[in-house]
């Protein structure tokens, strides 16, 4: 079983900005691994004598600043689909949680991956900006913007072009979810200990793992999208996809045919290795977004540390707080009042 908790001690509006400035800066700061990524996962010419030597041909052919193509977009992108995910989770979520507000693992992953789906659907015209971004030549664009983007792939390929690939997003949740579910059944017999004991780095390296086998599980459906979503016959060497296909399903044959089966992993180690500071950046960054909204809302003595301000109820909400605070002033200024009047 697993209990889904939320720290009632932040508002909705500071928890969703702690989400969002600690997806941005670990975004930020990865944002080179996920460059090489796309562009192992696309074909393109960078991708031609491994995973290393990707990053000195894209920094050769279009300098330092492509290392950050599309991260922009990609941090616009978050926001929008962080609301959308955490609402449509914490819905899901609610009709199946038992009278003791429980989950199992299966269904609270479950819920997960029908969240990805909705806040992927609403969002994915920017993700096919992102890889557009990212595939072409920084110092020769054919893209200039986000709107011009948009505009361009409308007018020029239709309302579709923006969606497409968006059916490998729902294939590829579900090979996701498998390797979701894998990973946690398994915990307690890896930490040989119950789920309710594990320690922040416990959580933190169980994120890491169920990360890395489920996006292994779903990769070739990534790889696949992000072709679909960088062709075009339009733009310069067909968007640098290096096989030409018609639709999903020529696209996997084509990939087999001509690449090898093992080439739909393409971009896996630079993905694997994002992973880690990835995550780790998150998680600190939330941490740290998180003691300082505490702080201000006075339930710790110091934005540095979780130590508790003495005397006040942890279990009252931000607002409960701050009238309960205002209670006690106007009490304590009637009370001075009256002493000042008797005397």
């Amino acid at each position: 079983m697993a209990t889904v908790k939320k720290d009632d001690r932040l508002t909705s509006t500071q928890s969703f900005l702690c989400v969002g400035f600690a997806g941005v800066f670990s975004k930020t700061a990865t944002s080179p691994l996920e460059v090489v990524k796309i562009l192992n996962q696309v074909g393109t010419f960078h991708s031609k004598q491994g995973f290393l030597h990707s990053f000195l041909l894209l920094y050769q052919n279009e300098g330092l600043r492509a290392f950050w193509k599309g991260n922009m977009i990609s941090c616009l992108r978050l926001f929008p689909y962080s609301a959308i995910h955490l609402a449509t989770y914490k819905k899901i979520v609610h009709l199946h949680m038992d009278e003791l507000g429980h989950i199992t693992q299966w269904r609270a992953i479950l819920a997960g991956g029908l969240a990805g789906i909705s806040a992927a659907l609403a969002t994915y015209p920017l993700e096919i900006v992102e890889t557009r971004f990212i595939a072409q030549n920084c110092r020769e664009p054919t893209y200039r913007g986000l709107l011009h983007t948009l505009s361009s792939i409308y007018q020029r390929e239709g309302l579709l072009a923006l969606y497409r690939g968006f059916s490998l997003t729902v294939l590829g949740a579900v090979p996701f979810s498998v390797g979701c579910y894998a990973v946690y059944i398994n915990l307690d017999k890896l930490w040989q200990e119950p789920h309710f004991r594990f320690t922040s780095l416990q959580n933190f390296i169980n994120g890491c793992l169920a990360a890395g086998v489920a996006q292994a599980f779903s990769f070739p459906f990534e790889t696949v999208k992000r072709k679909m979503q960088a062709q075009s016959s339009r733009l310069p060497h067909f968007g640098g996809v290096d096989v030409h296909f018609n639709g999903m399903l020529d696209c996997f044959r084509q990939v087999i045919r001509t690449k090898g089966f093992l080439s739909l992993w393409s971009g896996l180690t630079a993905n694997m290795v994002k992973i880690v500071p990835y995550f780790g950046l998150l998680f600190s960054c939330f941490e740290m977004c998180k003691q300082v909204c505490l702080y201000r809302n006075g339930y710790i003595v110091s934005p540095l540390s979780y130590k508790l301000t003495p005397g006040v109820d942890q279990s009252l909400g931000p607002h409960e707080l701050q009238e309960f605070k205002r209670y006690l002033r106007r009490k304590l200024q009637s009370q001075s009042s009256s002493i000042g009047n008797r005397w």
